[in-house]
């Protein structure tokens, strides 16, 4: 063939253990319920930065230090993020990775998250723990789009893996990880239930 693909955006997608998720995902939400009652800065900080929703990002974006159950979650996510440094193929000299920031994010009905990315860290992740019928996905940005310039679209019939966004869905047990340069965002919720995620990002060191 004389045409070649280069420089593979990797996203990695897994539930997070074999059995017991259901169980383990309703002591999670219960938590993640009663954290956002307790918070009274997350909500006041959230009414400006993330409307509809909550989120623990800037008041309480450590849980994994102080939570059992959070303790939990960071040890069977770090499992996940070691097979995906595996994939990407990364040399940390000897170095270990550890969970730098861990937080909740609920949306309940027309809650959305704009477009970002993660900084100071390499992987960076979400942990679905609620997901209604119907709630939006994670959608990604294809990371050359700012330099496409005078390109035509892409067709509509275009492989998925050509085309300048792809869409996961949120299910409750999974993992998504991705490399934290990577741009996304999660479109409004407009089912009438609460979607629960849980973030998180790891450094090496």
């Amino acid at each position: 063939m004389p045409v070649r693909s280069w420089f593979p955006t990797q996203i990695y997608s897994e539930p997070l253990q074999a059995a017991g998720l259901e169980r383990f995902n309703a002591s999670l939400a219960e938590e993640c319920r009663r954290l956002r009652d307790f918070d009274d800065a997350g909500r006041r900080w959230s009414v400006r930065n993330y409307p509809g929703g909550y989120t623990s990002y800037a008041s309480m974006n450590e849980l994994h230090r102080f939570s059992s159950t959070f303790g939990t979650l960071e040890k069977k996510l770090l499992h996940h993020a070691k097979v995906f440094s595996r994939a990407l193929e990364l040399d940390l000299r000897r170095r270990t990775i550890r969970m730098s920031d861990c937080w909740v994010n609920i949306m309940p009905p027309t809650a959305s998250h704009s477009l970002h990315l993660h900084p100071l860290s390499f992987i960076s992740g979400t942990y679905y723990v609620q997901t209604p019928k119907g709630c939006p996905g994670l959608k990604f940005e294809d990371p050359r789009l700012s330099r496409f310039m005078a390109a035509p679209p892409r067709l509509s019939t275009a492989p998925a893996a050509m085309r300048s966004h792809v869409t996961y869905p949120a299910e409750a047990g999974n993992v998504i990880l991705f490399e934290s340069w990577l741009r996304h965002e999660v479109p409004t919720n407009q089912v009438s239930e609460e979607r629960i995620s849980i973030s998180f990002n790891f450094s090496w060191s």
